[in-house]
C-alpha cells in the first residue's frame, strides 16, 4: 500500500518538475523559494460597478495573528486599474515580526492592517469606495463573472510558517491549459465531475446562488488536473495489485483503503478550504456540515508531506485501520446489511436497536454526500457489480416522492418550498422506521436514539414519532461527542453532547392518561435527574434537553394524555416539552438566585430569560439556536426580545446575537409600566437605576425604587447580587451593581436602626 502511494505522488510531481527547475530564474529569492509550500492562497475577484478595477474578495487581509506574530497582505492600485495584491504587508516578514512586535501593534491600532474589502453587505472597492452588494456577487457568480488572483505562498520555515508573495512561475503553474486537463482525465469514467450541486435553495447549500451549479467548479483547474491524476493513478494500483501473490480480500482492501484517502484528500482539496489565521492551519471544505461559499480560499499542496497531502491522508487512514484492528481484533464479525429502515422486515429478533437517526434540518446528508459520491464513483467503477450498483447514479439517493422513501429531513426544497409537507413528512417516515424498530425488537428489547438539535420543533417531531409507533422513553443521557475544536464549538454553544434516549415497547394494552396526573409524576420524576445533572456540570442547551428523557416517560406511558378541563382534548407533546422546559428553566433560575425551590412563575419572563443568556453566555454573542430554545422556554419569542423588549441585538453575524448592554438601552419607557399598565422587568428596572446611578442624581434613584416598591423586594435584591456575580470583575457594570446594592443594604439598615430606636423610645 505505500509503495502505490509513493507511486502516486512520484507521477503527479512530474507535472510540476518544469516550473521547480525555474524557479531560480525569475529573480526571486531563492531562500524563499527552496523551502517546502504548504499551500497557496487566494482570493476571488469581482468588477467594480464604477471604476471597473477588478476587486479581490478579502474577508481580512490578516494571514497570520498568533501570539506576537503577524502577518498580513499588502494592496496597492495599479496604474491600469485593479490592484496588486502581495504577502507580509510588503514591510515586516513574519519573523521579523515578532522583533517589531511594537511597530506591528502600533500599525495595527493606526492602519488597521487587516481590514479586508467585504463586510456583511457586501465588498467596498478600495480604489472608488462604491459597494457591490451581495446580490451584486451573486448575480455576477450566476453569470460567471467571478475571478482569482493568487494572493500568498504559506511555506514551511525553520521557525514555524511563514507567507510570501507568489512567484511569476507559480502563478504560471496555477493557469492549466486544455490540452493538460484532457491529458489527465481522458480515460477517467465519466469524466470531469460534472454533476449537478443542490437546488439552490436547498438546506445547507450556500454555492449554488454563486454559480457553483456542478461539482467540478468547487474545485480550481490545478485541484481538478491533480485529482483527476491521481485518480488515474490509484485505478492503475488496482491492476499492479493483481500481479501481486496477495489473497484477493486483500488486494481489494487495499485498493479501498487508497479510495478512502482519495476521498479524504478532495475533501481538503477544493476551492471552499479556508486558512485559520490564528491557527496557521487551513480547514477543509466540511470545517461545518454546509456548503458554504468561500470568497479567499486555501489551496493545499497535494505532495506535501506536512499537512493536507495525499501522503499525510494515507498515514490518516492507516492509523484509523491500526486502531481499528486493535479494538475488534477479538470480536465476532458482524452482518452488513445495506437497507433501509422502512423495508426492514423482522420480528422479534433484536434486544437492542441503536440508530443516530437524521437530525430534522439540521443537516442534508444527502446533498454533503455528493461531494464525495462523484469521486468514489470514478475511482471504485468496475471494481465489483455490487459496487457499481451502489454508485449507478450519478448522484446519491434523496427523497423518492412515489415511493415514499429515501432520507429522511425537513427540507422544504424538497416539496417544491411547501414547509408543512415537509415536516409531515419527516414526522411520518421516522413513524414508519420507529414502527419497524417495534416489530423488531424482542417484548423487553430497547431502543436507543443518539440525537442532538436545539431546535424544540426537532423535539417535538421525533417525540410524536416515537409516541406514535408505540415506545416509552425511559431516559436519556448526555454523552460529550462532539470535538471542541470543531468550527462550531468555536466561540459559539453549538451542543457538546448527543443526548442518548432509551426507550422499550409499551404494552399495547396501556390506557389513556390525565394531563394532571401526568404534569405530577413529570414534576416527581424529573427533579432529582435535574440536580445530578446539574452536580455533573452540564449547563447550557445539553441540560434543558438532558431532562427530557425522565420527563417524557411520565407521558409517553400513554397511548394519548386527555385533558380534565377540556374534555375531548388532549395534551400534545408541544405543550407538554414547553412545560417541561419551563420547570428546568425555573430550576436553573433557583440555583442563580441560590433559593431552593420557590415558584417558578414568581420571576417575570423577561428576566428569567436574560439570566438564562447571562449565565451560558455572558456578554458574548450566541448562536441564535440557543436564543431562541430559551425565548420559548421562557413564554417568549426572539423576535420580540430583539425588538420591543429591547433585550437582544446582532452579535456580529446574522446568525449569532448578544445581550445588549445595561448602558445602550436607551429605551423612552424602560423601566416603566407597559402600555396595559403591567410592571416592567426586573432587569428592566435594574438597568434603569444604574442609568440613573451613573448620572449621580441619587435623588431620582431613591424616587424610582420607592415608586416601584424595590427597597425590600426580596427577590429584586437577589436578581442584582446575581447579575453582580454574573458581570465581568473590575468592569464598570460590576462597581456601578455593587455601589447601587451598597445603599440599598445602607438605607434599610439605617430604616431598619431607626424603627427599632423609636420602638426602645415609646417602651
Amino acid at each position: 500500500m505505500l509503495d502505490s502511494a509513493v507511486d502516486v505522488r512520484a507521477t503527479v510531481s512530474e507535472l510540476n518538475e518544469e516550473f521547480d527547475s525555474e524557479y531560480l530564474e525569475d529573480g526571486s529569492n531563492p531562500r524563499w523559494v527552496a523551502k517546502p509550500v504548504v499551500a497557496y492562497l487566494w482570493a476571488r475577484t469581482a468588477t467594480c460597478n464604477d471604476c471597473r478595477s477588478e476587486v479581490p474578495l478579502l474577508k481580512t487581509r490578516w494571514l497570520c495573528r498568533k501570539g506576537k506574530k503577524r502577518a498580513w497582505l499588502g494592496m496597492e492600485t495599479k496604474a491600469d486599474g485593479g490592484f496588486d495584491v502581495f504577502g507580509t504587508g510588503g514591510a515586516v516578514s513574519v519573523t521579523q515580526a515578532e522583533k517589531h512586535a511594537g511597530e506591528v501593534d502600533q500599525r495595527e491600532r493606526n492602519a488597521d492592517v487587516g481590514a479586508g474589502t467585504m463586510s456583511r453587505t457586501g465588498v467596498t472597492c478600495p480604489d472608488c469606495g462604491s459597494v457591490l452588494t451581495m446580490a451584486d456577487l451573486r448575480r455576477e457568480g450566476r453569470a460567471g463573472r467571478l475571478g482569482e488572483i493568487m494572493t500568498a505562498v504559506v511555506v514551511d520555515g525553520q521557525r514555524g510558517k511563514e507567507y510570501r508573495s507568489p512567484t511569476p512561475n507559480e502563478v504560471r503553474a496555477a493557469d492549466i491549459d486544455e490540452g493538460s486537463m484532457q491529458k489527465a482525465w481522458a480515460n477517467t469514467p465519466f469524466g470531469l465531475p460534472n454533476e449537478p450541486t443542490p437546488k439552490r435553495e436547498a438546506l445547507g447549500n450556500g454555492i449554488t446562488g454563486y454559480g457553483f451549479t456542478t461539482w467540478g467548479q468547487c474545485f480550481n483547474r490545478r485541484q481538478l488536473l491533480a485529482l483527476g491524476t491521481i485518480v488515474r493513478e490509484v485505478r492503475k494500483c488496482r491492476q499492479e495489485l493483481e500481479l501481486e501473490d496477495y489473497p484477493s480480500e486483500w488486494k481489494e482492501a487495499i485498493f479501498v483503503y487508497l479510495t478512502c484517502a482519495l476521498s479524504k484528500l478532495t475533501d481538503y482539496s477544493s476551492s471552499l478550504c479556508t486558512w485559520g489565521i490564528s491557527a496557521e492551519m487551513m480547514r477543509s471544505t466540511f470545517a461545518r456540515f454546509a456548503l458554504s461559499m468561500v470568497y479567499d480560499y486555501c489551496e493545499v499542496n497535494p505532495l506535501s508531506t506536512r499537512t493536507g497531502g495525499f501522503t499525510a491522508m494515507v498515514e490518516w487512514v492507516a492509523r484509523y485501520l491500526a486502531r481499528v484492528e486493535a479494538t475488534v481484533s477479538t470480536a465476532p464479525s458482524p452482518s452488513v446489511v445495506r437497507r433501509s429502515a422502512i423495508d426492514f422486515q423482522g420480528t422479534s429478533a433484536f434486544d437492542v436497536i441503536c440508530t443516530d437517526p437524521p437530525y430534522y434540518d439540521a443537516i442534508p446528508y444527502s446533498d454533503l454526500m455528493d461531494f464525495f459520491h462523484v469521486w468514489l464513483r470514478r475511482v471504485l467503477h468496475g471494481l465489483s457489480p455490487e459496487i457499481d450498483e451502489v454508485f449507478s447514479e450519478p448522484l446519491g439517493p434523496k427523497w423518492d416522492a412515489d415511493a415514499h422513501n429515501g432520507e429522511l429531513i425537513d427540507d422544504a426544497s424538497r416539496f417544491d418550498g411547501n414547509r408543512k409537507a415537509s415536516k409531515q413528512n419527516y414526522e411520518d417516515g421516522m413513524f414508519r422506521a420507529f414502527g419497524r424498530f417495534y416489530e423488531a425488537l424482542r417484548d423487553d428489547g430497547r431502543l436507543v436514539l443518539v440525537f442532538a438539535n436545539k431546535s424544540p420543533d426537532a423535539w417535538e417531531t421525533l417525540v410524536s414519532a416515537l409516541i406514535r409507533a408505540g415506545f416509552v422513553v425511559t431516559a436519556s443521557w448526555p454523552i460529550q461527542t462532539e470535538r471542541q475544536t470543531r468550527q462550531r464549538s468555536m466561540s459559539s454553544a453549538a451542543l457538546s453532547s448527543s443526548i442518548w434516549i432509551v426507550c422499550r415497547k409499551r404494552p399495547r394494552r396501556a390506557k389513556p392518561g390525565w394531563d394532571h396526573t401526568v404534569l405530577a409524576e413529570m414534576e416527581e420524576k424529573i427533579t432529582q435527574r435535574l440536580r445530578d445533572f446539574w452536580d455533573a456540570g452540564i449547563r447550557g442547551p445539553d441540560f434543558v434537553w438532558a431532562a427530557t428523557g425522565p420527563a417524557l416517560e411520565a407521558f409517553s406511558k400513554h397511548p394519548v394524555v386527555k385533558l380534565a378541563d377540556a374534555p375531548g382534548e388532549r395534551l400534545n407533546v408541544a405543550e407538554f416539552l414547553r412545560q417541561v422546559r419551563r420547570m428546568v428553566v425555573g430550576f436553573v433560575v433557583n440555583r442563580l438566585l441560590k433559593r431552593e425551590g420557590g415558584a417558578t412563575d414568581e420571576l417575570d419572563d423577561v428576566t428569567t430569560y436574560y439570566l438564562l443568556h447571562r449565565n451560558d453566555f455572558g456578554a458574548e454573542k450566541a448562536p441564535a439556536g440557543a436564543c431562541i430554545l430559551y425565548s420559548l422556554s421562557c413564554n417568549l419569542a426572539d423576535s420580540e426580545l430583539a425588538g420591543r423588549l429591547d433585550v437582544l441585538e446582532l452579535g456580529g453575524s446574522g446568525a449569532d446575537l448578544r445581550l445588549k448592554p445595561w448602558d445602550r438601552r436607551k429605551g423612552r419607557n424602560l423601566g416603566g409600566p407597559d402600555a396595559d399598565g403591567r410592571p416592567p422587568p426586573l432587569v428592566d428596572c435594574i438597568h434603569k437605576i444604574m442609568q440613573l446611578w451613573k448620572t449621580g442624581e441619587r435623588s431620582r434613584v431613591d424616587a424610582y425604587l420607592a415608586r416601584r416598591g424595590l427597597w425590600h423586594h426580596e427577590l429584586f435584591a437577589r436578581v442584582v447580587q446575581a447579575v453582580i456575580e454574573l458581570a465581568e470583575a473590575g468592569s464598570e457594570e460590576r462597581a456601578v451593581l455593587e455601589s447601587i446594592q451598597n445603599h440599598l443594604q445602607g438605607v434599610t439598615r439605617a430604616r431598619t436602626s431607626v424603627v427599632r430606636q423609636g420602638s426602645l423610645f415609646e417602651n
